[in-house]
């Protein structure tokens, strides 16, 4: 189990572990949703110039938003979070963080592997993998050298059938990222499909993943993007993957630059937005600052992120 008191050990499965010894904080965070544990677990930070934040806007906007957030005018640290889920018998990975590309020199990413081994998760106990899309900071985790052979045999991992499609000849021709990107994306999902062939689960729409986890695919970020929500009860968090960043609450039409439908992408980002507002759940995404769980508030045409307080 997922323990929600950080300094209980619920069994020999997953469990709180102890910090790296150079981490100031643990890159953790766990909560109850329902009778499901659910772990955000911090991957890192990688830099990336603030224009991929909205390139379709005039960059005196973009940098007087950035100056009301306190952040710096060129670059800043973006935040990969991924998420355990603990439902019944079933232990399942959403997302797989960055893994290790020394081509792009990201040391600061890619730390998943030996947090999850901090908090207690054994790879092997991992029975299920649910990826939101196919960009390598959300699959490269299962790249890393040593960590196919950990993972179970019968492990099954969930993903759009129209996510696999689009990897096999895809269009970068709406983006705005920076060089080398577009390479690295496209090596690094070949790769993923190589490897992890034939434990591929795809669906088309949605499919339950286990009792109260269900992946729903939304397209736009890409065409096979998909979030994951967890209901029990009265409960409910949505794992929005890429769908909202830091900017997407009060510009929810500006575009990122790692989209590969812009148009799409807003149109998709205003739906979830909304309905999370409507019902009042939680929010987790890829890139929110960790640990990433908030509120979504509606301020007229546009949102608020509403943080929770820290639970410790």
């Amino acid at each position: 189990m997922i323990a929600t008191n950080p300094a209980t050990r619920q069994d020999n499965t997953v469990h709180a572990g102890r910090s790296q010894p150079d981490e100031l904080v643990p890159s953790r965070y766990a909560l109850k949703i329902g009778e499901i544990d659910v772990m955000v677990v911090s991957d890192g930070v990688l830099p990336l110039p603030t224009a991929m934040l909205a390139h379709n806007v005039d960059p005196s906007v973009r940098a007087t938003w950035l100056k009301d957030m306190f952040l710096p005018p060129d670059a800043f640290d973006w935040a990969l979070n991924v998420v355990v889920v603990r439902s019944g018998s079933q232990t399942i990975l959403v997302d797989a963080g960055l893994g290790l590309d020394p081509d792009l020199h990201l040391p600061r990413a890619g730390q998943l592997i030996k947090r999850l081994e901090a908090a207690g998760i054994d790879l092997g106990s991992v029975t299920d993998v649910v990826l939101t899309h196919m960009h390598m900071d959300h699959v490269g985790g299962l790249l890393v050298d040593g960590v196919k052979e950990q993972l179970s045999p019968d492990l099954r991992i969930h993903v759009a059938a129209a996510e696999v499609k689009f990897w096999e000849s895809p269009d970068f021709s709406h983006v705005s990222m920076p060089p080398g990107f577009p390479d690295a994306l496209r090596s690094a999902a070949k790769r993923f499909r190589k490897e992890y062939q034939s434990h591929l689960r795809l669906f088309d729409e949605e499919h339950e993943v286990a009792p109260g986890v269900i992946v729903s695919r939304t397209g736009g970020h890409t065409p096979g993007h998909s979030v994951v929500r967890v209901v029990s009860g009265s409960d409910r968090l949505t794992f929005a993957g890429d769908l909202v960043f830091q900017v997407g609450f009060e510009h929810p039409e500006w575009y990122n630059g790692f989209e590969h439908d812009p148009e799409e992408a807003a149109r998709v980002r205003v739906k979830l937005l909304r309905e999370v507002a409507t019902t009042g759940g939680l929010l987790v995404a890829t890139h929110l600052p960790f640990p990433s769980v908030g509120h979504v508030a509606a301020d007229g045409d546009n949102f608020r992120w509403v943080p929770v307080y820290w639970d410790y």
